[in-house]
């Protein structure tokens, strides 16, 4: 099997396992660039338990998550499988609530007291 599809194996596995997956730079405790940060920061604030995947650990995730979900950039967040996106449209999508209207649709716990605008 080439690498390429061993990688895009592991992570269909690995979205599909579980129900909030956040491919960042760093982890959850420490990011290691802003927009995955702010994605972080974001999940943390509405109490969502989510799965982080450090691509600065592996290049071969680093470049498959781009060639998985084909969007250049990271952090990218997935829900129940779904790709949503990166840091602006997080960003936006919590401002807005159809991040947390994603989570109610989807069957996703987070802290519904949790105001964020």
């Amino acid at each position: 099997m080439e690498p390429q599809q061993e990688v895009a194996d592991w992570i269909t596995k690995t979205v599909n396992d579980n129900d909030v997956v956040l491919f960042m730079k760093g982890n959850k405790q420490m990011p290691q660039c802003g927009f995955s940060a702010q994605v972080a920061h974001i999940l943390a604030l509405l109490g969502v338990d989510y799965k982080d995947i450090n691509v600065l650990s592996d290049m071969g995730i680093r470049e498959g998550i781009k060639a998985y979900s084909n969007w250049p950039t990271i952090p990218q967040l997935y829900v129940k499988g779904t790709f949503v996106g990166g840091c602006d449209i997080v960003r936006e999508m919590t401002e807005a609530g159809e991040l947390q209207q994603l989570f109610d649709e989807k069957g996703v716990a987070y802290d519904k007291s949790k105001k964020i605008a």
